[in-house]
């Protein structure tokens, strides 16, 4: 596979001596051995306590211990359960990837976008503004007042603060907190010292998507797992975001982030927001591509990514959507990888109101929105909740409970209401794991054995936002074998990866759509996902259909995706 490409081939720096090259660093960092932070550790202790580091991370369940190691679970190590099964999971939904008028593109206040949330029945949103000098500067004390001025008006609304970080050498991101005495300081400090946008500002690096940002992402992923060990906070988090839209998420990158930090970077934006975008000029719609994917091919772009991984596919990014292809090259190394589904909400299909009047770049807000009182049809957005929403099995209606949900993957990414929840259970057939897994999870097998595959479906229960009953057509069982780490960190297919099952919805389903798969004779760990479909859109293989730029109405192609769960075989 070629890597001649502008800014993704390269290698970390060395000084005179050999050593990797590494960013000064910000209160606390990794890399700070002398950090006036008390708190924080050398980088010796850092290098000493990596082997243990993505299994003792506060808040990390089983999950990421043990499906982590690819190499254990590609040779039948593991005879342990991660995310057990345990029918009464709570689904809360919700929203990582949400702008205001703090984000230089974007117009609405916290307060607004609060509202639209619950109002469009989510449980939890993050607030996520653009990541850059004037933020860092300006909005982020002007935001967290903001904050927890909506936290105190919806009691039952989670409201993370975040941010969506420029990644050095890359696309974009959601980073977020709980609640707690340092969050802003640790994001400041993140924003400071990693922002692509700041780093680019300041001369450190020579563009914010070059490639020699590269060494920075990884160094500000280890920053956040530095503030997690060190008991700052519980627990944080990173997503990426659009990660096919540009082309400059490599697949060398995401396996670089995750393994630096697994227990922080721990998935993508299965599905992209701005889905209005794609409602075409003749039914009164901006006429452009869902989730403006309408790019091509740039100078920072991995070259191996093919003309259709620019575009989504049913609504969903390329990576997902495709069966063995980058999100299932993952999953068969036996590496934990999340997939969820935000709004992405700037400025709204169909609102009367423009952005105000403040400079952002000198103020770090773009002011009160103006209200014209006219639909703006050229909009591309939904609010949060509206038409994409992340469900995430929690324990309670807790901000940690919330992300640690997030970060052990359980978790259904759903367009249009197509499903209100999803029962998955895996389970071998031998006694010591009579439960079996649910998402996310990891179970085992005795070598020989059976697997049982077992799923119900909460089907919709009342109408969608744009006032129609989605109904639920088929669901496609879908699996892999887990081979270990590839040999080469940009390859972005999983070839031995099909679709195993497809399953028919009833019309006679009415709440509910249970059915059952037994894998026979299991010789090889794999693992299994399910995705599902209205049926409206498909190829003669029953796969999404790319989108049409100009020409695709969401809420004429629904689906859903489920996070997998990985089985071992042991002797």
């Amino acid at each position: 596979m070629s890597h001649e490409h502008h800014g993704h081939d390269h290698h970390h720096g060395h000084d005179q001596h050999g050593h990797d090259l590494v960013h000064d660093g910000v209160e606390g960092t990794w890399a700070d051995p002398e950090a006036d932070d008390p708190l924080s550790v050398s980088r010796r202790a850092f290098l000493a306590s990596a082997a243990v580091v993505a299994g003792a991370a506060a808040g990390l369940g089983s999950a990421v211990a043990g499906v982590g190691r690819g190499v254990a679970s590609a040779s039948g190590g593991g005879d342990r359960t991660a995310n057990p099964w345990s029918g009464r999971s709570l689904f809360l939904a919700g929203d990582h990837h949400i702008h205001t008028q703090f984000s230089p593109d974007a117009q609405y206040e916290v307060e607004t976008q609060a509202a639209q949330a619950r109002q469009f029945g989510l449980d939890w949103i993050v607030i996520t503004d653009h990541g850059g000098t004037a933020h860092q500067k300006f909005s982020i004390d002007q935001i967290t007042p903001k904050i927890e001025e909506s936290r105190r008006r919806h009691r039952d609304l989670l409201i993370f603060q975040g941010l969506e970080w420029n990644i050095p050498g890359a696309e974009h991101a959601t980073v977020f907190l709980p609640p707690g005495r340092s969050t802003v300081d640790i994001l400041r400090a993140f924003e400071a010292g990693y922002d692509g946008g700041v780093l680019a500002d300041q001369g450190k690096i020579s563009g914010a998507t070059a490639g020699d940002g590269e060494p920075f992402a990884l160094e500000a992923l280890k920053y956040l797992d530095n503030q997690v060990r060190n008991r700052r906070t519980e627990i944080a988090l990173m997503f990426a975001n659009h990660p096919s839209r540009q082309g400059i998420d490599s697949p060398h990158e995401i396996r670089n982030w995750r393994d630096a930090a697994p227990s922080v970077a721990v998935g993508m934006e299965g599905a992209p927001g701005h889905q209005a975008a794609g409602i075409p000029l003749t039914a009164g719609g901006p006429g452009r591509a869902r989730g403006y994917y309408d790019r091509a091919p740039g100078a920072n772009s991995f070259p191996a990514y093919p003309a259709e991984s620019y575009r989504t596919h049913g609504g969903f990014d390329w990576m997902t959507a495709t069966v063995g292809g980058l999100w299932d090259s993952l999953l068969a190394e036996g590496l934990p990888w999340w997939v969820t589904s935000t709004s992405d909400s700037h400025q709204v299909f169909g609102d009367t109101r423009t952005p105000g009047t403040q400079d952002h770049a000198t103020t770090g807000s773009r002011g009160t929105p103006v209200d014209t009182g006219a639909p703006i049809t050229s909009y591309g957005d939904f609010w949060p909740g509206q038409y994409g929403s992340t469900l995430v099995a929690s324990r309670s209606r807790d901000y940690v409970d919330v992300m640690k949900g997030l970060q052990s993957g359980q978790v259904v990414a759903v367009h249009g209401r197509l499903i209100d929840g999803l029962d998955l259970r895996v389970r071998g057939s031998r006694r010591g794991d009579e439960r079996g897994a649910t998402l996310g999870g990891r179970t085992w097998v005795q070598r020989g054995g059976d697997v049982e595959v077992a799923i119900t479906v909460q089907l919709a229960g009342g109408p969608n936002a744009s006032g129609a009953v989605p109904r639920l057509a088929k669901v496609d069982l879908i699996s892999g074998p887990v081979t270990g780490p590839a040999g080469d960190r940009d390859v972005f297919s999983a070839p031995q990866t099909t679709v195993v099952e497809t399953f028919q919805v009833s019309p006679r389903d009415r709440r509910t759509a249970t059915f059952r798969h037994t894998f026979r004779n299991v010789q090889q760990s794999f693992y299994v996902r399910l995705r599902g479909s209205d049926g409206n859109q498909l190829d003669a293989q029953g796969n999404p259909l790319i989108d049409v730029v100009a020409d695709a109405d969401p809420w004429q192609d629904l689906w859903f995706y489920a996070n997998p769960v990985f089985v071992d075989v042991v002797r």
